[in-house]
């Protein structure tokens, strides 16, 4: 049932746009770069733009150490054999999980 709506409504969504046709397509258009173009819009795109730039290499930054951090945590809790599986088994492979490559910043 709710397949053949979806289709009715897609179908009738269809009928309504087509017929809406090339003029109201203009319309939207026009109204977009209306907004797109008005000067407060501009400054808040600019000044959001600014922040991104300013603050991009910290947040990067921060992401690189969260994601080292969590990565020496899981090769640690590997190489000791820790359980947390609750089934009775612990790894017994290697230190470095096959697929990982040690850190070159800690060596």
């Amino acid at each position: 049932m709710s397949k053949i709506s979806f289709l009715a409504g897609a179908g009738l969504g269809y009928v309504l746009g087509a017929r809406a046709g090339r003029q109201r397509y203009d319309q939207i258009k026009s109204g977009a770069q209306g907004v797109w173009n008005n000067p407060k819009v501009r400054e808040t795109v600019s000044h959001a733009q600014d922040l991104a730039a300013e603050k991009g290499p910290e947040v990067g930054h921060k992401i690189a150490e969260t994601a080292t951090a969590a990565a020496h945590k899981a090769s640690d809790k590997v190489s000791s054999g820790s359980d947390d599986s609750g089934d009775g088994t612990a790894y017994s492979g290697s230190a470095t999980p096959s697929g990982f490559v040690e850190n070159p910043a800690q060596s």
